[in-house]
């Protein structure tokens, strides 16, 4: 990769998540490439995130539904880029995935090989899973000049940029106030129930917190709507339920304001490390060794017990001891309110 890059492609994962994590690539690109444009082909969804990451002049939606194909799309808008890039990085390791900056003709298209993608990658890298350990090393190795050292990477945090305004719009509208200290409560999990802790759990920290003076707002997609139901029932109603009551750009707003964040392994969870707040991380299925909350301001709760981590959606023995055995009391006595 030559030094002069005016304008780079990035094509972006399809998880919340993974889409913050991808920041710090954005940020390494910055810092190597000061006068480079960053465009990001990503799902439509996750726009508001990168027009939070102040190093991403836009993000380009690729209109294709999870699992789709969508050659006839991939192709138009790649047909749409011609003549504008130096460079493209594809993050994912799929085939379709490489398939826009190819379209596109960009003239260096970076990424590991992954499934058959000759050709439509020129600038294969090598893939060491012991040494790309993390996700975001993955993401942060491949803005690397070829044949640089990754076993050092620059690693730096996330940081989404959080609008004041928006979160007092926000809170207006929800009726919300800041009165009391807020605690923010992720208690979803898109990959399955083997990453969420107990409904239960959630619901008795939640009486622990409004006993020292706090409050609760829970956080989550619609989706989410039943489990911040269920938390508010066994809570005895000391909750605010706000799954499916916001837009993605509010929960940036609105996660700005929390004192202290208790979630799980989730996107809403690097979210919530981004927008600075202090994070009570829990793990039981996966691994922080894999995919930490990138902040200082954290606390790992994971029990490493024999089968954990298995990476499983669901428990394979039904006890899910992972995460029950999380106390509440636990994740209480590492929180200061």
């Amino acid at each position: 990769m030559a030094d002069e890059v005016n304008n780079i492609l990035v094509v972006g994962p399809s998880w919340v998540g993974d889409m913050v994590m991808a920041q710090s690539l954005f940020q390494s690109l910055k810092r190597q490439h000061p006068q480079a444009n960053i465009d990001v082909i990503a799902p439509a969804w996750s726009l508001p995130v990168l027009a939070r990451m102040p190093e991403v002049r836009r993000g380009l939606a690729l209109a294709v539904g999870h699992g789709e194909g969508g050659l006839k799309k991939r192709w138009a808008l790649g047909r749409s880029l011609r003549g504008q890039y130096d460079w493209a990085i594809v993050l994912p390791r799929s085939l379709k995935a490489a398939l826009v900056p190819f379209f596109a003709r960009v003239p260096v298209r970076t990424g590991f090989l992954g499934e058959m993608r000759y050709g439509l990658i020129n600038d294969v890298r090598v893939f060491d899973k012991t040494v790309l350990d993390q996700t975001v090393k993955r993401f942060v190795a491949l803005g690397q000049p070829r044949g640089a050292d990754v076993t050092t990477l620059e690693l730096s945090h996330p940081s989404l940029t959080v609008d004041g305004t928006g979160a007092l719009r926000a809170m207006q509208r929800l009726e919300l106030k800041a009165d009391k200290p807020i605690v923010g409560f992720m208690p979803g999990a898109e990959y399955g129930p083997a990453k969420q802790w107990p409904a239960q759990h959630f619901a008795d920290l939640a009486k622990s917190v409004v006993q020292l003076g706090g409050q609760v707002w829970t956080f989550g997609s619609a989706k989410d709507r039943s489990v911040g139901e269920e938390i508010d029932q066994l809570s005895g109603g000391v909750t605010t339920n706000l799954c499916g009551e916001t837009s993605l750009e509010e929960v940036v707003d609105l996660m700005g304001q929390l004192d202290m964040a208790v979630s799980n392994d989730s996107g809403l969870m690097h979210v919530a490390a981004a927008t600075g707040c202090y994070v009570q991380a829990i793990y039981g299925s996966s691994s922080p060794l894999f995919t930490p909350p990138l902040t200082d301001r954290r606390e790992i709760h994971w029990l490493q017990i024999d089968c954990s981590p298995c990476f499983a959606r669901t428990c394979q023995f039904g006890h899910y001891n992972c995460l029950k055995q999380i106390s509440p009391s636990r994740v209480l006595d590492s929180m200061s309110l």
